[in-house]
């Protein structure tokens, strides 16, 4: 079992940054891969980047490359998303998800355990 818990969001201004964290609970996050992935309204979620259990490989939506990126420190079971150069559609709530393996999976389904959630708000 793995508990999730996102913060860090926020409201912004457009080409602003914010850092989300996300703190696990359980044996399993170390050998988890662990993803983001965000829910605008009325849209699906989305996958956002995800990290290998060892942060040996990422991998990241075309539309956030170069201006995200995704951490983690197995010490602390954290995981991190560093969003630079924020845009309006950015927005959305932001959810970090662990996934049953340790590689980099992007579908939702691939994922056992989401956190509540983190709403990013970014104006222009």
């Amino acid at each position: 079992q793995v508990q999730l818990v996102e913060s860090g969001g926020g409201l912004v201004q457009a080409g602003g940054s914010l850092r989300l964290s996300c703190a696990a609970s359980g044996r399993t996050f170390r050998s988890s891969g662990m993803g983001w992935f965000r829910q605008a309204p009325g849209k699906e979620r989305e996958f956002v980047a995800v990290i290998s259990w060892n942060s040996a490989n990422t991998y990241y939506a075309d539309s956030v490359k170069g201006r995200f990126t995704i951490s983690r420190d197995n010490a602390k079971n954290t995981v991190y998303l560093q969003m630079n150069s924020l845009k309006p559609e950015d927005t959305a709530v932001y959810y970090c998800a662990a996934a049953g393996i340790g590689g980099t999976p992007i579908e939702t389904y691939e994922y056992d355990y989401w956190g509540q959630g983190t709403q990013v708000t970014v104006s222009s």
